[in-house]
């Protein structure tokens, strides 16, 4: 039973910095966990309401339904790095399936897409652009892994 990591996130894919910047952690990741990341566009109305609706259908569509589901959310638990770290252990022993990372768009995650995940995590209270809280997801999936293997990548704090 080997863990692995898939990303879902609403929204395009646009090659930029950000892109080079997350790339470079998901090579980090690679040789520690299988991990996939992949934006899930939906075609929708404007209007707020109806998109983050359909943003949610189509990220939960993309899930695999036996995945254990995170959803990124800043009313979500907050945790240091060294309780990530034993977070992922835990997956590591005892879940035999994909975790899955769900980050919103502009508007969010869908509150019904929220409601039918097993954890809420939070990357602090505030509001981070999309391209930014990837990179820090992506950053701190890569200090908990690394914390696990014993890598020094980690410093404790004083």
């Amino acid at each position: 039973m080997a863990l692995s990591f898939q990303i879902l996130w609403a929204g395009r894919h646009q090659p930029d910095a950000w892109e080079a910047l997350c790339a470079d952690y998901r090579r980090r990741i690679e040789p520690l966990v299988r991990i996939e990341e992949r934006p899930i566009r939906a075609r929708t109305p404007g209007d707020d309401p109806a998109r983050r609706r359909a943003e949610g259908r189509a990220i939960a569509t993309a899930a695999p339904p036996d995945g254990f589901w995170v959803a990124l959310d800043r009313r979500g638990e907050m945790v240091d790095s060294e309780r990530l770290a034993r977070q992922v252990e835990t997956w590591r022993r005892e879940w035999p399936h994909a975790v899955v990372f769900f980050l919103g768009s502009d508007l969010g995650l869908a509150p019904e897409l929220v409601e039918r995940c097993r954890w809420r995590w939070s990357l602090g209270p505030l509001t981070l652009p999309h391209a930014l809280a990837r990179l820090v997801l992506l950053e701190q999936l890569y200090r908990a892994l690394s914390i696990g293997a014993g890598i020094q990548y980690h410093r404790r704090p004083f």
